[in-house]
């Protein structure tokens, strides 16, 4: 992902000490830098001090975004001082992205009043009007915090992780491939409600699918090179060359689809058209899209999809889509989380291994199912998530956990992992008596606090406290 821009007000109030402006001008510039970020500020002439300290200034910081838009990710309001409420409402109430608020603390030994910040004081302040105006900001804990502290470093990151989400999903298209298979009405979902979030769905026939990947030709140049990377991607010891091409055949289709309807993230119906007309299982493919950047969710689960991509733009990692599927032994707070084969393989110990699903063999006969990848899913902390639609309402819910690198048995069929998760047993009752499914969106990396400051300050939806 590109880096992200922050836009920097720099508050003040003229009787306290406007010194301290310059000295947090570098060291916001510097810790933005150091954390692979960039500062877009006003120039320090282009205001008293560089800084707003009135309606006038702020809208001429208003008139700067305005210049700039499209240039920048979010907003950090910088206090070193007390700062003043009305201008910096004036500045940012048409930012149109997020807006942290950062106060430098003080220090006991500089309490004197040409050195005392109040900016303690000055964050409330500013939070209060905030809140007369509507306008929705972030803050973290604690209070009070110098740029430069590793504690600032976390809040930036968090932050970061906001701004992706809030501003990646304010408007995403999500792709819905194939009807719903009959018997899984948990992945039933309302377009509508969507739209109402900004969430636009893309509807298509899997007929559309098939008929295009069998006019593909083997010999072009895209099938070949999608072949290619395929191949590198897994082990394919022992797989028909004809579902290799099938795959990349159906690889390439689907990257025509995303780019034609410019897709943020996709649902697929993966059975049963795809193994009887092609003799194919798409999990590979699947898993290949979410290691590219594009979520990809498996039994047309449009809502997985969304949840999918809103901890991808968070952990800027891959994200999966798995099943809540069996009790580990007698541990309350560890279950086996598990899918077909579409994990990614960033999410994998190793390479994974392709082979014919035994599903669609028991079912359909031998070698009608050929691409899952199977294997097992690396021990790391982790994120989890699931939306529905209900009521006018798009609902989430999320929480975070670990997966632990427990021995699963061999003879376990598909991509599985043991995943921790502090509390598991009251969690799963609440995720059943709210009504969600049997799935859940997983990426690597603990980064719930972004995602929910992002669901519930920027973009309206429902979360179910787990």
């Amino acid at each position: 992902m590109k880096k992200m821009t922050f836009a920097i007000l720099f508050g003040n109030r003229g009787f306290f000490p406007e010194s301290l402006i310059a000295g947090a001008r570098r060291d916001m510039a510097l810790r933005l830098k150091q954390r692979g970020h960039r500062a877009l500020m006003m120039p320090p002439d282009a205001t008293k001090y560089g800084a707003v300290e009135s309606v006038e200034e702020g809208e001429k910081f208003a008139r700067f975004l305005k210049r700039n838009a499209g240039k920048y990710d979010g907003v950090i309001i910088c206090l070193p001082n007390f700062g003043d409420e009305t201008g910096a409402v004036a500045a940012v109430r048409d930012a149109g992205v997020p807006i942290l608020i950062q106060a430098y603390p003080d220090e006991l030994d500089k309490m004197g009043f040409s050195t005392r910040r109040d900016a303690f004081c000055g964050k409330f302040s500013i939070m209060d009007v905030f809140c007369q105006y509507g306008l929705p900001f972030t803050t973290f804990q604690p209070h009070t915090v110098h740029p430069a502290s590793a504690v600032f470093a976390e809040h930036l990151d968090w932050f970061a992780a906001v701004c992706r989400v809030a501003n990646g999903m304010k408007r995403m298209t999500v792709g819905a491939v194939g009807a719903r298979t009959t018997a899984f009405k948990t992945v039933r979902f309302d377009e509508v409600t969507l739209q109402r979030y900004g969430i636009t769905t893309e509807a298509l026939d899997l007929s559309e699918v098939i008929s295009r990947v069998r006019a593909k030709k083997s010999s072009d140049k895209l099938c070949r090179a999608t072949a290619a990377r395929l191949k590198a991607y897994t082990n394919w010891k022992g797989t028909p060359p004809a579902a290799l091409d099938n795959l990349s055949k159906l690889s390439v289709v689907l990257d025509e689809i995303v780019a034609e309807y410019k897709m943020d993230a996709l649902s697929l119906r993966c059975w049963l058209e795809l193994e009887k007309q092609l003799q194919i299982a798409p999990c590979v493919v699947l898993g290949d899209l979410n290691d590219r950047g594009i979520p990809a969710a498996c039994e047309l689960d449009v809502g997985n999809a969304i949840a999918m991509h809103a901890l991808s733009l968070a952990s800027k990692k891959a994200s999966t889509c798995l099943d809540w599927n069996n009790n580990y032994g007698d541990d309350p707070d560890k279950c086996i989380l598990f899918h077909c084969g579409p994990v990614p393989q960033s999410l994998m110990t190793a390479k994974g291994r392709v082979i014919d699903h035994p599903m669609f063999a028991k079912a359909l006969g031998a070698g009608c199912g050929v691409g899952c990848n199977v294997g097992r899913i690396a021990a790391t902390p982790m994120t989890f998530a699931s939306s529905k639609t209900q009521d006018g309402k798009l609902s989430f819910y999320l929480g975070e956990g670990s997966f632990t690198g427990d021995p699963i048995a061999p003879d376990f069929f598909g991509c599985a992992g043991v995943a921790e998760i502090a509390g598991l047993q009251g969690k799963l009752e609440a995720i059943g008596h709210a009504g969600y499914r049997h799935h859940v969106g997983v990426t690597a990396g603990h980064v719930a606090t972004g995602v929910r400051e992002a669901f519930l300050r920027y973009l309206h939806y429902d979360l179910t406290p787990l």
